[in-house]
């Protein structure tokens, strides 16, 4: 079994659901008290999410490639960025280390491929929603067509990841929101949407809705455990 290496703390709330589905991916796998071997550095979040916002990327891919080679030098053989929005600095990343980084964006793509989804509804961080790195990557490498909430409807899911979701909070009418934002999303041609921030599952789950949603958690850990096996 490989290593699996683990940049995780942003925030540490969903760190914790890459942790879970890893090792009960790995025991479903290999059965048995097999569990994954991993490899996890956690980073403050504080002054990641202070440098996101004011727009200083490469202070983030600083913090983030030290990170990494320290990942790497604790032995794991591949390394996972556990936030889909910091995958905005992953090339940085790869150029500071030697062992394979498993993009989120890249693990996502191969499950709407093999589902024949063509459009897909996109929620996360507004850096997620409306860059190009991850989007850019979807329609680019996989000939996708992503639709994101209207400008409003994204400040709603950017301020519920930041000042609810990071901090552990779950609440109903922040639920509601979302719901009704992904049932926008599918009538306007969403075929699915993806959970395009890793908290974002805390608040929602398939069973909320008929409309297909793509948790990047679980998809970014379930490619884990197919390189670590």
């Amino acid at each position: 079994m490989k290593t699996i290496g683990l940049l995780g703390g942003m925030s540490w709330e969903s760190t914790i659901g890459y942790y879970k589905a890893i090792n009960e991916g790995i025991k479903n796998a290999l059965g048995g008290l097999h569990s994954a071997k991993i490899a996890m550095y956690s980073v403050d979040f504080d002054p990641i999410e202070k440098l996101q916002h004011d727009g200083d990327w490469e202070g983030t891919a600083k913090i983030l490639t030290e990170a990494a080679k320290s990942i790497q030098s604790a032995g794991a053989d591949f390394l996972l960025i556990c936030t889909n929005t910091m995958h905005k600095v992953a090339p940085q990343i790869e150029e500071s280390i030697n062992i394979p980084l498993i993009h989120i964006a890249d693990a996502t793509a191969e499950v709407l491929v093999k589902k024949g989804i063509k459009t897909v509804g996109l929620l996360g961080t507004s850096f997620t929603m409306e860059q190009d790195f991850y989007k850019g990557r979807l329609s680019e490498n996989y000939g996708l067509t992503v639709l994101t909430p209207d400008a409003p409807d994204r400040e709603i899911v950017h301020n519920i990841i930041y000042k609810e979701l990071c901090l552990g909070k779950s609440l109903p009418a922040s639920k509601a929101e979302y719901l009704r934002i992904i049932e926008s999303l599918d009538n306007h041609g969403a075929e699915a949407v993806i959970l395009g921030c890793t908290e974002i599952g805390m608040l929602v789950d398939q069973t909320d809705t008929e409309v297909e949603l793509l948790d990047t958690t679980y998809i970014h850990a379930q490619k884990a455990v197919e390189c670590a096996i």
